[in-house]
């Protein structure tokens, strides 16, 4: 029943692993599916190509690290005015096709710090550009031909053909009239809203427009990008609003956020520092990534055949299995590869056998007492998991406070590194134990040399 067992996991994990392997790198199962299709015309899909997310070092790109000045802003808001500067920035990057854009807020006693991380741009001057200008809110009031430009934007929409126009004009009211976007609850429904104050003179200028646009929508634009059009339900007084719709919660603080961010004056100017990594560069990186890593696969490879003999090799074949499990994880999830990431999961290959040489040394010990094959085995796993467990666990520690308190680039060696960690109990806890089960009756049992 046992061994029934073990090989139930070794056929599940074996399985697993060349299905992974395919994730990782489809293009030759595609290729046989394009030969089947053409052939035999089956109509057979692809299989899933998804790329590896790659950092700033590793794909090129540019970063770049500014100061913000906040003399203008209060103490107590300028966590949120930084946040909501984030989110602008964050839109003005994606709007040059950039993926995956790092943004960060830094803060050292009173000075604040923005590091952006651009990968795989080509031209920084243009980022440099976009995000230098402070973010710019407006409200937007219907034109006089509203009506007729959304009934034509209707059919535009509907046959998908045309250019959309834009209902909204420029009105006198924008974000300098603003003092302040917060979140509240309404005491009757509990759905959370977005209370708006502005000024005196701000004031004024809504007042206007709620009087002369009532029963129409009156649009909220940030960087000429709209993020909410509210309708006037009345004519407001006094300079308090309110904006509500089926928001979340998080929804209305984002809202507020944004809001919030488009009336504060953050300048920002030109970056503190910029670094640039070339493609060329990003690619040299990746190369000898790889080949360390092959190079390390190689020699640990070597030693484990040559000191523990057949064990060393279930242990080399458990290793391979992690590594193909190991990248597949990365390009799920997905994980942002770094250098520091990748240096990060070559330490968690080292890691995943050291479990291996702690069980073998165990299973020698059990096999010169005189005891048999399959007994010493499990004696072996249960007399090394202890040791295992708590090396495995103190790293993890270790891991998950580099994750917590580092950088960017420590966070991405701490990630690789617990994944590394976790997957390698598994391979070694599992994997090699339903491998060497397997093995524990028939001919190669027989032979005591290589055990």
């Amino acid at each position: 029943m046992a061994k029934k067992y073990f090989k139930f996991i070794s056929i599940a994990v074996i399985l697993l692993s060349i299905i992974t392997a395919i994730f990782i790198e489809p293009k030759f199962f595609n290729q046989g599916v394009d030969f089947l299709n053409n052939n035999l015309h089956l109509g057979l899909p692809h299989f899933w190509n998804k790329p590896f997310q790659l950092g700033l070092d590793l794909e090129g790109g540019v970063e770049l690290l500014y100061g913000a000045d906040l003399s203008q802003i209060k103490p107590e808001d300028r966590d949120q005015a930084m946040q909501g500067l984030r989110d602008v920035i964050d839109r003005r990057i994606n709007a040059l096709g950039v993926r995956e854009p790092e943004i960060e807020v830094t803060q050292s006693g009173s000075n604040y710090r923005l590091k952006v991380r651009i990968p795989g741009i080509t031209d920084p001057a243009q980022a440099i550009k976009e995000i230098g200008r402070t973010p710019y809110l407006e409200f937007q009031e219907p034109r006089a031909d509203f009506d007729a430009i959304q009934a034509e934007n209707q059919k535009i929409l509907d046959s998908k053909q045309g250019t959309f126009q834009n209902p909204f004009q420029p009105s006198a009211l924008t974000g300098r009239y603003l003092k302040e976007a917060v979140v509240v609850f309404d005491q009757n429904t509990m759905e959370p809203t977005v209370s708006l104050q502005f000024d005196d003179e701000g004031a004024k200028i809504f007042e206007q427009l709620t009087e002369k646009f009532t029963g129409k929508p009156l649009a909220i634009f940030i960087d000429n990008q709209m993020i909410s059009a509210p309708v006037i339900r009345e004519k407001i007084s006094g300079g308090k609003a309110q904006i509500s719709g089926n928001f979340t919660a998080d929804e209305a603080k984002t809202l507020a956020r944004n809001l919030n961010a488009g009336a504060l004056p953050v300048p920002i100017g030109q970056p503190i520092s910029q670094v640039s990594v070339g493609p060329t560069l990003g690619t040299l990186s990746i190369q000898k990534s790889i080949m360390a890593g092959l190079i390390g696969f190689i020699v640990i490879a070597v030693f484990m055949i040559a000191i523990y003999r057949f064990p060393g090799l279930i242990s080399v074949i458990s290793l391979l299995i992690y590594v193909i499990l190991m990248l597949g994880l990365f390009k799920l999830i997905p994980v942002t590869m770094t250098l520091a990431g990748i240096g990060g999961f070559i330490l968690s290959v080292g890691m995943a056998i050291d479990a291996n040489v702690l069980i073998f040394a165990r299973l020698r010990e059990e096999l010169k007492e005189g005891k048999e094959l399959e007994f010493a085995i499990e004696e072996g796993f249960r007399r090394a998991w202890p040791s295992i467990r708590d090396s495995n666990v103190t790293t993890l520690i270790i891991g998950v406070i580099l994750f917590t308190v580092g950088t960017t680039f420590v966070k991405g060696f701490a990630t690789t590194l617990n994944l590394g960690i976790i997957i390698s109990m598994f391979s070694a806890i599992y994997v090699t134990r339903a491998l060497l089960m397997i093995f524990s009756k028939g001919r190669l049992s027989k032979i005591k040399w290589i055990w």
